[in-house]
């Protein structure tokens, strides 16, 4: 039997099925559901064809019937002593008797119009065109439907010329009942044709759709944990949609894996702070000295102030790499980027920084929550590890491209602290000055926009980092 159920009824052990909306539909369904309604509007159009075909084909024949009785009086008709005569051949309705159950009558008009034998109230068509031969039309005879044909002989006698119009007229119980029965036999035939290319189509539709069973099968059987990619033969069309359930199972488990690393590495550094602090303080409970003290008073603070500035860049990292996935690029002054975040900077750090800005508006396509946090961090880092004065400067790159760059005047990085941009928590864990995330923030927020970090020392001394973006000129 087959149905038009979900694909792949089967659950695997040990996994309940997934509770499926009231509104969806399965595949089977849609396509068994348009191929019937198809065939029906197929069958529906050559069951009309086929009785506009059997209603023609019985007019045909009884139509050539009527020519031929018709043809028959017109050979008969002569002219004799002035007069003219009808010689009604028996063979001519011999011919129409074949119909038993149908009546005939006939009518042969002479040129004056007077009827010469036959019916004299049959009706001529209602419109009729000289030298149009035989002219077949229906009509209504004592109150019965007819179909009658009329034929026009011309008579050229010395005593008599003009037409004599011979009418056949014949009731259409016969032919009706001929067209009926040839287009219920077409009928028949085609709803049995009909019935069985369903079958088959069905059949068809339920060989075509394992390959989304199997597949269905694959998902359900894995466990929960298990993102690697299904691995299942499949036609080209289906082989699209794996590929696309691939891909997004490949972002979901580096997703997952980057946050389980995160949450990781997190852990073990807030752990480390935590553990030092409270050595230190409990230290301050025992001393009595005051300089010693006030030197542990010192060290709590510096190392209060390096655990809110590990949980602030925490969750400045957990922000960034969120809004890289869900984050709306839109079109940017970077300008506006460079003032917003020197103010928050300043409103935290009460440290001034020197914000050189281009007069005309650089546009590039980014987020600018992202782009603000990591520039605050440039800015940061500069304050913390540099030299004053730190300078924040926006500038064209030539036509295509724009730079968004920090400068302060102390000796920079090293090549090997270089190297390792990008990488998370790059400090000792130890030291209260550094939480380790500024540059791995950057270096996200870089690869998101498709931005370059720049890094050089400029001639007069002192280091520089910053972005280099394409700039969007729509």
């Amino acid at each position: 039997m087959i149905g038009f159920g979900g694909i792949g009824s089967g659950t695997a052990p040990g996994h309940a099925r997934p509770v499926s909306s009231a509104k969806s539909q399965s595949i089977a369904f849609r396509l068994g559901l348009a191929m019937v309604l198809i065939l029906i509007a197929v069958v529906t159009a050559t069951i009309l064809a086929a009785n506009q075909f059997g209603q023609a084909a019985s007019d045909e024949t009884f139509d050539r019937l009527l020519r031929g009785a018709a043809l028959q009086i017109a050979e008969r008709i002569s002219v004799a002593d002035g007069q003219t005569q009808v010689d009604l051949p028996v063979s001519a309705f011999e011919l129409l008797s074949l119909a038993r159950n149908d009546r005939v009558f006939y009518r042969v008009i002479g040129p004056d119009g007077r009827t010469l034998t036959g019916y004299d109230d049959l009706p001529r068509p209602a419109r009729q065109s000289r030298g149009a031969g035989a002219v077949i039309y229906d009509a209504r005879y004592k109150g019965t439907p007819v179909r009658a044909v009329m034929l026009t002989r011309q008579l050229a006698e010395r005593s008599i010329s003009g037409e004599v119009m011979i009418l056949v007229a014949q009731t259409t119980g016969e032919r009706s009942a001929l067209a009926t029965s040839i287009a219920t036999r077409a009928v028949l035939i085609i709803a049995a044709a009909g019935v069985l290319l369903l079958f088959l189509a069905l059949i068809v539709l339920r060989i075509a759709l394992r390959p989304l069973a199997r597949v269905e099968r694959a998902m359900l059987m894995r466990e929960a944990n298990d993102l690697s990619p299904i691995d299942v033969p499949a036609p080209q069309e289906i082989a699209i949609l794996l590929q696309a359930i691939n891909r997004f199972m490949g972002r979901l488990d580096k997703r997952i894996e980057a946050m389980q690393n995160f949450v990781a590495d997190a852990a073990h550094q807030i752990r480390t702070p935590i553990t030092a602090l409270r050595a230190q303080a409990q230290l301050a409970l025992e001393e009595k000295d005051p300089a010693r003290l006030e030197r542990l008073h010192r060290r709590l603070y510096a190392r209060s102030v390096g655990l809110g500035r590990l949980a602030d860049q925490l969750l400045s990292h957990a922000l960034i790499a969120h809004r890289a996935d869900t984050a709306t690029m839109e079109r940017i002054d970077l300008r506006r980027v460079a003032l917003e975040a020197e103010r928050e900077t300043r409103a935290v750090a009460d440290e001034a920084v020197l914000v050189e800005l281009p007069d005309e508006e650089i546009w590039i396509e980014g987020d600018p929550v992202s782009l603000r946090e990591a520039v605050k961090n440039l800015i940061n880092n500069a304050i913390r590890h540099g030299r004053p004065p730190v300078t924040l400067r926006v500038a064209r790159q030539g036509d295509a491209e724009a730079q968004i760059v920090v400068t302060d005047r102390g000796s920079g990085m090293s090549e090997e602290a270089a190297a390792r941009i990008g990488e998370r928590f790059t400090s000792d864990g130890i030291s209260p000055e550094s939480a380790g995330l500024g540059l791995s923030i950057v270096a996200s927020v870089a690869a998101m926009h498709g931005a370059r970090i720049i890094r050089h020392k400029p001639e007069g001394g002192g280091f520089a980092i910053g972005f280099q973006f394409p700039m969007d000129h729509s």
